[in-house]
């Protein structure tokens, strides 16, 4: 029997996943450190996406912008991004969970790009879950590149080479602001923003978030059925 989630239609979620770094500093901790517990976050995520009714899960992982972050720490998560690739593909292939990579990759180092080549290729057959990793990504520059392949641009076809439009967008961290990511696709997304650091941030909270955005009407421009007081949209 499907539980209330699986009832309802599948939906895309973004993830800004904000707050590693403070998460580690306030604990004694060096940044990187952060960043390892931000991986293991990652898992639990999407583990429990399906069962939630999470159809598409798209994770800001690296921004176009995070270049300009400290050598050390850049070289850091890269090899982080690549293991994650490299050990989570197997996992993948096996619960039917699709890897793709979102954003340039001319300017990612040669073991990142192929541990990203080699999980697409494995998982590309993945149908109960597609797990999208925002890497070099600007949501900007993801615009522009797709309207620049497009010989009749609309917002059809824009919509179509940029990808499904996000449902929900939750930011962890309790930063309020998109930073630049699936801009052209949260035309209409619920936002929620979360207090947690992402190292905190658990499958209950995954799960509250969903619950707060079935909870809305979603009137995209229209009159609203019924009144309703306005959500501050802090998920805690």
């Amino acid at each position: 029997m499907p539980n209330n989630f699986e009832m309802q239609s599948p939906l895309h979620v973004g993830i800004i996943m904000d707050g590693n770094g403070r998460w580690a500093l306030a604990r004694g901790l060096p940044r990187q450190a952060g960043h390892r517990a931000g991986v293991e976050t990652v898992s639990r995520a999407v583990e429990a996406a399906p069962s939630l009714g999470i159809g598409a899960l798209t994770l800001f992982a690296f921004s176009s912008d995070n270049w300009r972050r400290p050598q050390s720490e850049v070289g850091g998560l890269m090899a982080l991004l690549a293991e994650y690739m490299e050990r989570e593909t197997p996992r993948a292939v096996e619960n039917g969970i699709r890897l793709q990579a979102l954003g340039r990759r001319d300017r990612l180092d040669a073991q990142l790009r192929a541990a990203i080549g080699r999980a697409e290729a494995a998982t590309a057959g993945g149908a109960r879950l597609w797990l999208r990793i925002a890497v070099d990504y600007s949501g900007r520059d993801a615009s522009l590149a797709a309207a620049r392949t497009l010989l009749d641009l609309s917002r059809e076809s824009l919509d179509r080479a940029l990808g499904p439009p996000v449902d929900l967008l939750i930011r962890t961290g309790g930063e309020r602001r998109l930073s630049d990511f699936l801009l052209w696709e949260s035309a209409y997304a619920e936002l929620v923003f979360s207090r947690r650091m992402w190292p905190d941030f658990g499958a209950d909270d995954l799960a509250g978030a969903v619950r707060e955005f079935r909870g809305r009407e979603r009137r995209f421009g229209a009159v609203p059925r019924t009144p309703a007081p306005a959500a501050a949209g802090w998920l805690d």
